[in-house]
């Protein structure tokens, strides 16, 4: 029997609260995900039973305590042996267990049409839930073109095994990242990780200053050899069964992404395996990095969407003034304009990833970075304003929202910050005759659609037809996103949203803050497609 919580209290009864959401089927409430993943060509089925059991009252308490319990280093056992290894909640081995187990790494190469498209929309889902956990299994997922057997098939066995120890001795495997150092930060060509060739293979030694997920089974990194720099995959574990040299210094002390651990560490000659030609690093390593790229533009249209959720959630069960908060005027200009930019993020991410489906390598590398910037832009301003939707009790640790607010920068950060990307964008379309041709063509297939794009479109071209300063390549790259956004959503034919799109983002109707709509905009249309029952 579920024992109901009381509300006649001593002092007062407790009435106009919201009651508690209990289990969410975060499929089946998010027409705008369902009509994307059907749009662009995804896996329905594996999606559909994968937001069904993650918006569980169950798996959100899950995320929680991941969060309240962060990661624990231990460096030496109780006699003094180094085992450098990270404690974590069992909450987080619950729900990485649970992601792996649905496909989440291995969905996008399992020969299924659809497949990225599928991974995109778990990335968006798992995001809602607990985003820290995201970080080991999307680059698990990522690495899985770079790494060669039998790393690879570890790495698609959909089985999570934590335990510390070999990997051919495990059911599953893991792949983390360690690029980064201190003196060159994005850099990585000023990287001073050296490694030398020896009889058994390749030792390096170094430091990097940022490691993700210090428990997982090998590490893709950089180090450099004679021949310049290059890519290694770093075991936890040597052939012959002993711990490698991975040395973990410190776990980051970060502002979010709580659940997941962050560490520097070191190599003392530790043992690592070549990937690809000598000197050719960067090259290889791109491959995953252009993977990772794709979850960083979609974490961010699922941490809008959970932070949406709850402002919609509450604005529907919350009286003020004598009236829901959800029917009134200026409140519903503020959630429209919530749900206008959720949904264009998640509309540019699922288009971005059907590229990967397709092999459409010129499309994706330019559209992926198109993606995150602008997504990622966008995040920390709707989570902010949905948590104003419910006053003081969104600030307040109670609910998700401190935690949605804490995760927003985040993924502009990682896997190239936003005028890394921008740099990226301005050197694809200087030296990449067919990804500036397939941007083109992305762009002009909306043409047409609505009097206000062509205009925008016309002047964007006008103003841009020569070359571009370096210092104008973010003004550069937000107007070529929010124009790919618009004709992605122009071309989903949904008039109630991409109208509205256009007139605000594209031709500058209205004012630059959220909520700020102009008269025409159907608020009610685009709250209704956004509201999560």
């Amino acid at each position: 029997m579920t024992l109901r919580p009381r509300t006649d209290l001593e002092t007062h009864t407790v009435d106009n609260q919201p009651p508690e959401r209990g289990d969410v089927d975060l499929w089946r409430t998010d027409l705008p995900l369902r009509e994307g993943v059907a749009r662009e060509g995804g896996a329905i089925p594996p999606v559909a039973a994968f937001g069904a059991a993650a918006g569980t009252a169950t798996r959100r308490a899950e995320g929680r305590e991941a969060n309240r319990f962060p990661p624990e280093l231990h460096v030496f056992d109780r006699g003094g042996r180094r085992i450098d290894e990270v404690g974590f909640h069992p909450s987080y081995h619950a729900l990485l267990s649970f992601g792996i187990a649905s496909g989440y790494p291995a969905v996008a190469w399992e020969g299924e049409p659809g497949g990225h498209v599928a991974h995109a929309a778990m990335v968006y889902l798992m995001t809602e839930v607990e985003p820290g956990v995201c970080c080991p299994m999307t680059m698990t997922y990522a690495a899985v073109p770079v790494v060669p057997d039998p790393w690879r098939a570890r790495l698609l066995t959909r089985a999570y095994d934590p335990a510390s120890r070999p990997a051919p001795d495990k059911a599953g495997a893991t792949v983390g990242m360690a690029m980064t150092e201190k003196q060159g930060g994005s850099d990585v060509r000023a990287n001073t990780t050296r490694a030398d060739r020896t009889a058994d293979g390749w030792r390096l030694t170094g430091h990097k200053w940022f490691c993700s997920a210090p428990m997982s089974d090998a590490f893709l990194t950089l180090a450099q050899t004679p021949e310049g720099l290059s890519c290694f995959l770093v075991p936890r574990w040597t052939p012959d069964g002993e711990r490698n040299a991975i040395h973990l210094m410190r776990l980051k002390d970060k502002l979010g992404n709580r659940a997941n651990a962050s560490a520097e560490i070191e190599y003392h000659r530790a043992f690592a395996e070549l990937l690809g030609a000598p000197g050719d690093g960067v090259r290889t390593i791109l491959a995953m990095v252009h993977h990772t790229r794709l979850d960083t533009a979609m974490a961010p249209a699922g941490l809008m969407r959970a932070a949406l959720a709850e402002a919609l959630w509450w604005c529907s069960h919350r009286l003020a003034f004598q009236r829901r908060l959800i029917d009134q005027p200026l409140m519903q200009s503020v959630l429209a304009d919530l749900a206008l930019e959720t949904e264009a993020a998640l509309a540019l991410g699922l288009r971005v990833a059907r590229a990967f489906d397709e092999d459409d390598r010129a499309f994706a590398r330019i559209g992926v970075a198109l993606a995150k910037f602008l997504n990622n832009r966008r995040c920390p301003a709707v989570v902010v304003e949905a948590m104003e939707c419910l006053g003081g009790i969104g600030y307040v640790e109670d609910g998700p929202l401190p935690l949605l607010y804490r995760e927003a920068p985040l993924n502009a950060i990682w896997e190239g910050s936003g005028n890394v990307i921008c740099l990226d964008v301005l050197r694809t379309l200087a030296r990449d005759e067919a990804a500036r041709a397939a941007l083109h063509d992305a762009l002009a297939a909306a043409r047409g659609l609505d009097p206000l794009y062509d205009h925008g479109l016309d002047a964007f071209v006008d103003h841009w037809s020569g070359d571009v300063h370096e210092s104008e390549a973010r003004w550069l790259v937000e107007r070529l996103a929010t124009l790919l956004a618009a004709a992605t959503l122009l071309r989903a034919g949904v008039e109630a949203v991409a109208g509205p799109y256009v007139a605000t983002r594209v031709a500058g109707l209205g004012g630059r803050l959220t909520g700020a709509l102009p008269a025409g905009v159907d608020r009610a249309a685009l709250i209704e497609r956004a509201l999560p029952c």
